[in-house]
């Protein structure tokens, strides 16, 4: 009954959440640059320009060209960047580009007023336009400066327990057994899509952590993506921080990308853009996963609102991208949504993608049932969603102020994951994406009756690791 009574005051404390990622309440300010819109452009192909598919090291590192070549996936006509002749095109036209996707021929088109962009669809390479931002009345001012703890409390340790307080989420799925032999996420790098990692470039316990780089690609951009919400510190430490008897993450000798792909300022279709223009960038680079805690369905505006119908991984714009993940040789986990207590109750937009594994949260105690904000499935098309499940209610994580904390939702199920895929993915590098991630279904608790509540349950990753080294011999 106590446990009952401490999992509902999280749950309440978690009621914020209504995608993955929550926005914070303060004071808000005027939205001094507007008013502005941005418009999505869809172009009808890629002539004009001086990229080929024979020349890949134009466009692409040699990393990820090597991780494709290891998969055997081919280059095709969507790895080539947008047509450098159209970009020049559109800013002739006194137009301000704010983002492209190379993946669906689009670009992002800043404007002052509406009526302009009647102006850009007559250009002859323009298919057609759609309207997906614009700029709030007001917003929440982003605060710079914040305090953190420099050291953990000597209280939160455990002592024999070098795990510390991580040790049954990560036990649960028989994580720890792939660390006992080594595998720890080396030579594998990810890439973390999210709104912010508050204090996480002063924060003593991310500061061994192999970080890659940073990229913002929200507009306008932050002065600081540490100085944004924690919501992507939390969710790197349950991947990453390493510090014996206080706290261990799943892959904590991975390589990191740090990517804010999330405007907390406003919930707009122009994010799916950001969220694939942040995919793109961790594909260009060469992340081998991407870890997204995010997702979308309702809007400020009802006209870019998404309906359940959508669900199928080929409508919404960000799940068109993430159904490409897999066949660019990159294994995408991403958060379930935290609908399930609310009308919506369904997953979210990219979650309803293909070829990826979409996770849902457990309780942390025995009998490990769904927690009752977990969203939901299946997809529209029929599929099994989520595709597994893990500990989120609550997980333990170390926020934007330092502190070993608790907290509740998918968000934080997904990168204790996506860290163990990439110590599995580490002892078969050669392993396609897409059977990387059947492998992990497969050895799902729930795998003989997969439903839509649990999916196919959760992995055991060290049976995926006996099967896996098995049909490699």
């Amino acid at each position: 009954m106590r446990r009952t009574t401490c999992v509902l005051i999280l749950l309440l404390t978690a009621l914020c959440l209504q995608g993955a990622t929550p926005k914070e309440a303060a004071e808000r300010i005027k939205y001094k640059h507007g008013p502005d819109y941005i418009y999505r452009l869809y172009l009808s192909d890629k002539h004009s320009s001086p990229y080929s598919l024979s020349h890949p090291s134009r466009f692409l590192s040699r990393r990820s060209i090597e991780r494709r070549r290891r998969q055997q996936l081919p280059l095709d006509s969507t790895d080539l960047p947008v047509s450098p002749y159209y970009l020049r095109q559109i800013e002739r036209q006194q137009f301000t580009i704010v983002g492209q996707s190379r993946w669906q021929n689009t670009v992002l088109v800043l404007m002052k007023d509406t009526a302009q962009v009647h102006r850009l669809e007559q250009l002859p390479f323009v298919r057609r336009s759609r309207l997906v931002w614009q700029s709030p009345d007001s917003i929440t001012p982003t605060a710079v400066k914040s305090k953190y703890h420099d050291h953990f409390e000597t209280y939160d340790s455990i002592t024999g327990q070098p795990y510390g307080n991580t040790f049954e989420q990560i036990s649960v799925m028989q994580g720890q057994r792939l660390h006992d032999i080594g595998l720890l996420g080396q030579n594998m790098m990810i890439a973390v899509l999210d709104g912010g990692f508050k204090n996480a470039n002063a924060i003593p316990a991310f500061q061994d952590i192999e970080l890659c780089g940073v990229q913002d690609f929200v507009y306008p951009q932050s002065p600081s993506i540490f100085a944004e919400t924690d919501h992507g510190t939390k969710v790197w430490s349950a991947m990453a921080v390493s510090k014996p008897y206080y706290y261990i993450g799943t892959a904590p000798k991975s390589a990191y990308w740090l990517l804010r792909c999330e405007d907390l300022h406003s919930e707009q279709e122009v994010e799916e853009d950001y969220w694939t223009m942040a995919a793109e960038f961790a594909d260009s680079v060469g992340c081998d996963l991407i870890n997204s805690s995010l997702g979308y369905n309702e809007y400020d505006y009802g006209h870019m609102t998404h309906r359940l119908w959508h669900l199928d991984g080929r409508t919404a714009f960000a799940s068109r991208s993430a159904s490409m993940l897999a066949a660019k040789g990159i294994v995408l986990v991403n958060s379930a949504g935290n609908s399930g207590m609310g009308p919506w109750k369904k997953i979210g937009v990219p979650a309803d993608a293909t070829n990826i594994l979409t996770v849902g949260a457990v309780t942390a105690d025995e009998p490990r049932h769904i927690a009752p904000f977990s969203s939901v499935g299946p997809s529209q098309d029929g599929r099994i969603k989520p595709d597994v499940v893990a500990i989120g209610a609550p997980a333990f994580l170390v926020n934007g102020r330092g502190v070993i904390q608790q907290d509740m939702g998918t968000s934080f199920s997904a990168p204790i994951v996506c860290g163990l895929a990439a110590c599995l993915w580490q002892s078969m590098p050669h392993l396609k994406a897409a059977d990387l991630i059947r492998l992990i279904r497969d050895t799902g608790n729930n795998r003989e009756h997969p439903d839509n509540i649990y999916g196919y349950g959760i992995p055991n990753f060290w049976r995926a690791y006996m099967i896996g080294k098995y049909y490699s011999h």
